[in-house]
């Protein structure tokens, strides 16, 4: 993939689009622009290609292809979870237990639930670096519980949890468990199976694929109440004609992934290691937040006492840098990071809060260079 023209930081945001996902998805945004429910050729064209993804897909998840639901975003995938499984479950109950470092797409989900529609949701603590209390998770289920959804990688710190002995617990129970694993997929080594999850959210462009399409993985046996109506399109679970050239272009994304992932887990961890001793030994007082080693490999995120994050951010962008302060979702908000609230952090240090994230087309040059850059502009973002 060439270099972007500044140095790009933020691959935990978006990801560049590998050419060769633009040209496996070029076809089906011209020739072959059948629909795949239709019976004619070109729609069998389609169809075909659109099977093909799906069962890509579901390798690369050892899922079934009958258990991917293609959407139109991870955020998509996680409401569809966390509402659909709600509505289906209500016959057992109205509760749901999440985590309080969750992406807004589930976090949100869940107050639309408890403000709409009578839910209780139990937000499990987490510890220092972000890692969900197995404890509190345990005694938070009970009779009524419907659904524990909580994320495999953080977003903002990197964090990882551990999803496995979370399923253990909500197996002995009945429970579902719903993971986002949109920042993990493609970097770490995902299995459905090994995992133990029953719902799984996953996004394209977070690996190199195209903006607006994602998965959910729905295990056989696991009702789920379709939130989009219309045709019979996924198996009745997501009406709408599918985003065919999207779909083709998640799944090359994702082949692609597995295929190059040692190499590229091996390269970007070694550069995020660079970056973190950079950072921690030019930024005075600087913390690296999230854990220590249970983390995903592309995330840094450090918190600079006393310097304002939007300053700083204008600052890095105007010398070439981009980088951000916590969830893309989030970043024109002036509030603190909830996830370093929840992590114990004060606002004011929340609010001082830097993300950098790295991918295959950032170079150890890059690295040093933004460093040096941080170097110097930080002592010019600091608060009055």
């Amino acid at each position: 993939m060439p270099a972007l023209p500044t140095i790009y930081l933020d691959h935990a945001a978006t990801t560049p689009l590998d050419p060769r996902v633009l040209d496996a998805m070029l076809p089906y945004l011209g020739p072959r622009y059948g629909n795949p429910s239709s019976i004619y050729a070109s729609a069998r064209e389609a169809r075909q290609a659109l099977d093909e993804a799906r069962d890509t897909v579901a390798a690369a998840l050892g899922a079934q292809a009958s258990e991917i639901v293609f959407t139109a975003s991870g955020s998509e995938a996680d409401t569809t979870a966390i509402v659909g499984v709600a509505f289906a479950g209500r016959p057992r109950g109205r509760h749901i237990v999440t985590s309080a470092v969750e992406h807004h797409a589930v976090l949100h989900s869940c107050e639309y639930l408890a403000q709409e529609h009578g839910f209780r949701v139990t937000y499990v603590p987490v510890a220092r670096h972000g890692t969900v209390d197995l404890a509190a998770l345990e005694a938070a289920l009970d009779d009524e519980t419907v659904l524990v959804s909580v994320m495999l990688g953080n977003n903002e710190v990197g964090t990882l949890q551990p999803i496995a002995a979370m399923a253990r617990l909500t197996r002995a129970r009945g429970i579902p468990l719903h993971t986002d694993a949109v920042q993990a997929v493609g970097l770490l080594a995902v299995d459905v199976g090994a995992l133990g999850v029953d719902l799984l959210s996953l996004a394209a462009h977070k690996l190199h694929g195209p903006k607006g399409v994602g998965a959910l993985y729905v295990r056989r046996g696991v009702r789920i109440h379709p939130l989009v109506h219309g045709g019979g399109q996924e198996r009745g679970r997501r009406a709408s004609t599918e985003n065919v050239a999207g779909i083709v272009g998640l799944a090359t994304a994702l082949r692609l992934a597995q295929a190059e992932r040692a190499a590229r887990v091996a390269r970007i961890g070694a550069l995020r290691d660079r970056l973190v001793a950079g950072v921690l030994a030019a930024v005075p007082n600087a913390l690296l937040t999230g854990h220590p080693t249970a983390r995903l490999p592309h995330i840094a995120s450090f918190i600079l006492p006393g310097v304002e994050s939007e300053t700083l951010l204008l600052n890095l962008d105007f010398r070439g840098v981009a980088a951000s302060s916590g969830s893309a979702c989030t970043s024109g908000s002036l509030e603190p990071s909830h996830v370093l609230l929840a992590m114990g952090y004060p606002p004011e240090l929340a609010r001082a809060s830097l993300r950098l994230s790295l991918g295959p087309t950032n170079t150890a040059e890059e690295v040093d260079a933004a460093v040096a850059v941080l170097r110097e502009v930080v002592p010019l973002c600091c608060a009055a």
